[in-house]
């Protein structure tokens, strides 16, 4: 397999790092174009991958395409490669809003596309990424794409009405989290603890309530139950955050991704 990679930002860095790591294509079966020669100058220092600032040269080599680059930019892209796609080209998007229909239309012609949705935590070999194959995409070809975003994290099949929703869950989520961190370190800094210590509590706090999510197979509520002790603190934390509407606002969020994503 020659995989291609048009766009080395930071998710295109992570999917590298994974698929090397899992060793499922050698690097020098795997060339990335950029806008910038320095960022291909990283990243070819990086990871030893061949680099180029011609996108039309990735397009050409490649066996798998991978379109890592932002839905504003898609359409000048593929307007630069579409002549240089063959028919028997696996392309891979992880751009978010933009439905097979757009693709075969920007394209102008019937191709074999794997909608693939990625989040950030991919950069740390904990990514969920969600995968929708186009009708004319085989078996094999979409056990390719499922083991090729496998390599940094969970991977599901998900139909493609489904997309901007999980886009919104799992795309969105990090950064909300990330918010929630900060707050739960402002407010252990507020109480008496250093900025560092504070930070790296509440993050460990986190990481360990998914994993005992995940590893117990209960429901989140049962799991919230088990923590509220009856006259307890932590009902009186729980008590606030509903008067606040958390839940309410955390959806609400949500809803606002998904419908910025059907606008894109």
């Amino acid at each position: 397999m020659k995989l291609g990679i048009i766009g080395l930002g930071n998710m295109a860095d992570a999917m590298i790092g994974g698929i090397l790591k899992k060793e499922m294509v050698p690097r020098e079966d795997i060339m990335g174009s950029a806008a910038t020669q320095r960022t291909i100058t990283r990243m070819a220092e990086k990871y030893k991958i061949k680099t180029t600032l011609d996108n039309r040269e990735v397009a050409r080599w490649a066996d798998v395409l991978i379109l890592a680059v932002k839905p504003q930019y898609l359409q000048a892209v593929i307007d630069g490669i579409k002549d240089c796609i063959e028919k028997d080209t696996l392309l891979l998007t992880i751009a978010a809003g933009k439905r097979m229909d757009w693709y075969e239309e920007a394209f102008g012609k019937e191709i074999k596309l794997v909608r693939c949705m990625p989040n950030t935590p991919a950069m740390a070999g904990e990514g969920c990424t969600a995968v929708c194959a186009g009708p004319c995409v085989t078996k094999e070809e979409e056990e390719t794409a499922l083991r090729l975003m496998g390599s940094f994290g969970y991977v599901c099949r998900l139909p493609e009405n489904l997309m901007d929703a999980f886009s919104a869950v799992a795309g969105s989520s990090p950064a909300y989290v990330f918010l929630f961190i900060e707050a739960l370190a402002d407010a252990g800094v507020a109480a008496g603890i250093p900025r560092a210590q504070s930070c790296e509590i509440a993050a460990r706090s986190l990481l360990g309530s998914a994993k005992l999510l995940l590893e117990s197979g209960k429901h989140p509520g049962e799991l919230k139950d088990m923590v509220c002790s009856p006259g307890g603190t932590t009902i009186e934390g729980l008590k606030v955050l509903e008067e606040k509407g958390m839940r309410g606002a955390v959806m609400d969020a949500i809803e606002a991704c998904v419908n910025k994503a059907g606008r894109l």
